[in-house]
């Protein structure tokens, strides 16, 4: 059986640590997902995913990332089932990641104190200087061709 899921999306909100009764690092998030298509003249439609990260990737999720952060992330389906407080049984959809990644987005840390201006004074991105001379040369055009 295959059960795997790769996203690329927006978390929601700044994700909040917890630990478990025995210890274990916990985190749940959402991240935003714009679809691939649109019609032209209409917004961008955007799905919602629930997100839950254990352990080191946990810690990981918390240290780094805030809310309306890009985050890459690998991990499984997995529906539960749990009681809620009026007693009624409440069905749960999320995907538990195992790998989370950057996804090469530059964030200053002053955006991830929550300020996440997008005036083009507070984002920057910096390129790599350009080489002086190129690593390669331009081969002359022959028209003979072997094939």
């Amino acid at each position: 059986m295959l059960n795997r899921i790769v996203l690329m999306g927006r978390l929601t909100a700044n994700p909040e640590l917890k630990s478990t009764t025995t210890g274990k690092s916990v985190t749940s998030f959402s991240i935003a997902v714009e679809r691939n298509y649109y019609k032209p003249g209409e917004e961008r439609k955007v799905d919602f995913f629930n997100v839950v990260c254990w352990n080191y990737t946990a810690e990981f999720v918390c240290r780094y990332f805030a809310k309306g952060n890009m985050i890459a992330l690998e991990g499984k389906l997995q529906s539960r089932t749990y009681q809620a407080n009026d007693g009624s049984t409440r069905y749960v959809t999320e995907i538990v990641a195992d790998t989370v990644s950057f996804t090469g987005e530059r964030v200053q840390k002053a955006n991830n104190n929550n300020n996440n201006n997008k005036d083009s004074s507070s984002t920057t991105s910096e390129q790599p200087p350009l080489p002086s001379q190129p690593d390669f040369e331009n081969m002359p055009i022959d028209d003979d061709l072997p094939f």
